[in-house]
């Protein structure tokens, strides 16, 4: 398995054109499992994720055999690619690598990562015969990868922000006409609110496709109890659902995803409301806001872009008001970092900072001045381990321990915990 990984994770090529060509031509060998299976395609800057994991969730409370594409993964690589909440077996991604592999040997141009594992994954889903696939996008929309699907069941677009402007353009509006480009003529369209101008985008774009336009409106949805084990709430006719994810944006993801439940059970789809209730009830989704251990409270959070990094600072003031904070940190040192930290230095008594497990990462002890010039109380360590163990003793037996920033420390980290 680490030979198999480190070959995909070795066709990582930064700069490569987006485009279908590579995906296509994959596809095209493997007799087009894409066009066997049915889809939720779901593109968006923030939430993909978590809008796609509560949608699988329902639809597999209704009894359908539900296959889950999503990236990047927080724990294991085999996150990406789920039925029925399984991962995909060791044994499974060994045998697709070696019969993609084969594949490539007469391409035009090696495919990337995301091309690779995209074709992997259309491959196992229809070799499981899934009865509806929830995919979520890479990058974009229009020349993602899994874009090379026919028309989904429903397109689905979460929250927007600026996040790639170098692939995807540096207004919302050129972004979100990015990212709509997975509707097709045939599917439903259904979006996270934006703008006037992201969604005068999204309207128009579904009037030239002959598109229905479903967006949430959010004024439908009011909160009824949340506490450190999840969130009660009503929307429309739907009084008490319960989701144990934590954050109001969780709610708002919510309110996308019974939008998209209600456009699949006007085509058809056999979705009763015990089924959404257990669908929401019993969803997971890793390194959002999630504990993973109590005495003291220890929570991993990946959110690491401007939206992610609003959405924790809610949380910290909903769910840590009044209790000591101790930060785990570590980040890469090509990000936009001092957006990241500057809203949580004045929420966190003191960081402990960490090196993350990656070439472009920024030192755990170079972290530690750049936090203690910006004003806040930083100490590197030179473990992960170390830095564990020291937020640990920080924070004492009340305190809380948060670690939030890349991605790449998030596995290392929990298994020290």
């Amino acid at each position: 398995m680490e030979q198999t990984l480190s070959f995909i994770h070795g066709l990582y090529r930064k700069g490569v054109k987006p485009g279908l060509e590579r995906i296509g031509y994959l596809c095209n060998k493997l007799g087009n499992p894409q066009k066997k299976l049915k889809f939720i395609h779901i593109a968006g800057t923030n939430g993909k994720g978590s809008t796609a994991s509560m949608t699988a969730s329902v639809l597999q409370a209704a009894g359908y055999k539900v296959g889950l594409f999503t990236s990047p993964y927080i724990y294991r690589f085999n996150e990406r690619m789920q039925v029925n909440g399984e991962q995909i077996p060791d044994e499974t991604v060994i045998a697709l690598t070696k019969k993609i592999r084969a594949l490539t040997s007469e391409m035009p141009e090696m495919p990337t990562e995301f091309d690779f594992v995209t074709a992997m994954a259309f491959d196992y889903f229809a070799a499981e015969k899934c009865d509806i696939v929830v995919l979520e996008v890479g990058v974009g929309g229009a020349l993602d990868s899994t874009n090379i699907i026919p028309a989904p069941e429903v397109a689905v677009v979460t929250n927007i922000g600026l996040d790639h402007t170098d692939l995807l353009g540096n207004t919302l509006e050129e972004i979100a006409t990015v990212k709509a480009g997975i509707l097709k003529e045939g599917c439903l369209g259904v979006f996270y609110p934006g703008t006037p101008q992201v969604e005068q985008v999204y309207t128009t774009l579904c009037r030239e496709k002959n598109i229905p336009c479903t967006v949430a409106d959010f004024s439908c949805l009011q909160l009824k109890h949340h506490d450190l084990e999840g969130q009660r709430f009503d929307w429309k006719h739907l009084q008490d659902l319960q989701i144990p994810l934590l954050g109001g944006h969780q709610l708002c993801n919510g309110a996308v995803v019974l939008e998209t439940i209600a456009c699949l059970q006007a085509k058809g789809w056999k979705i009763r409301e015990d089924h959404i209730r257990q669908g929401l009830e019993n969803v997971t989704w890793p390194g959002r806001f999630e504990i993973v251990a109590r005495d003291p409270l220890f929570i991993i959070d990946g959110g690491h872009n401007p939206q992610c990094i609003e959405a924790l600072v809610g949380n910290i003031k909903d769910y840590l008001a009044g209790r000591k904070v101790i930060a785990l940190t570590g980040v890469l040192a090509d990000k936009d970092y001092g957006e990241m930290f500057r809203p949580v230095i004045p929420l966190v008594e003191q960081f402990v900072c960490i090196t993350p497990d990656n070439p472009r990462k920024m030192e755990a002890r170079e972290l530690a001045r750049y936090l203690e010039q910006a004003g806040a109380k930083a100490t590197g360590t030179d473990t992960v381990e170390e830095g564990v163990a020291l937020a640990r003793t920080l924070a004492g037996r009340q305190g809380v321990i948060l670690c939030f920033g890349s991605l790449y420390s998030i596995g290392e980290i929990r298994s020290a915990v």
